[in-house]
């Protein structure tokens, strides 16, 4: 996948530096940011062509994210992948609602991720 654009967004460096290097790994052009604000101000300069978003953020949360991105008309193509420790089915269900493409839970499995971007990416 040469050349697809990913932006990873999580407060917690340790998720940050590992989804950025399997990404990396199998060739995928991947940018971070820590919080749902900076993000907004990178999808928009760089449009990504998916984004991995945690939920629980400092400032903006990943719902808000995924909301604004996809109620956007020059946004809403890009591909969102919520990826969090909200684990229960209502909160699935909002990530859904709010335009999420895919909704996986922490601890992850880098196999899953991998296939789940290939999937979305096609």
């Amino acid at each position: 996948m040469l050349g697809k654009k990913i932006l990873v967004v999580d407060d917690e460096p340790n998720i940050v530096r590992s989804l950025a290097y399997i990404l990396k790994k199998e060739g995928y052009d991947v940018s971070t940011a820590k919080d749902g604000e900076p993000a907004m101000d990178m999808v928009r300069d760089s449009k990504p062509h998916l984004m991995i978003l945690d939920v629980m953020m400092p400032r903006k949360s990943g719902y808000d994210v995924c909301e604004e991105v996809k109620s956007d008309p020059d946004l809403r193509d890009i591909h969102v992948m919520m990826l969090t420790a909200k684990g229960q089915v209502g909160d699935r269900e909002i990530g859904l609602f709010k335009g999420a493409d895919e909704y996986l839970t922490k601890p992850f499995s880098p196999r899953l991720i991998l296939n789940k971007v290939e999937e979305l990416l096609g």
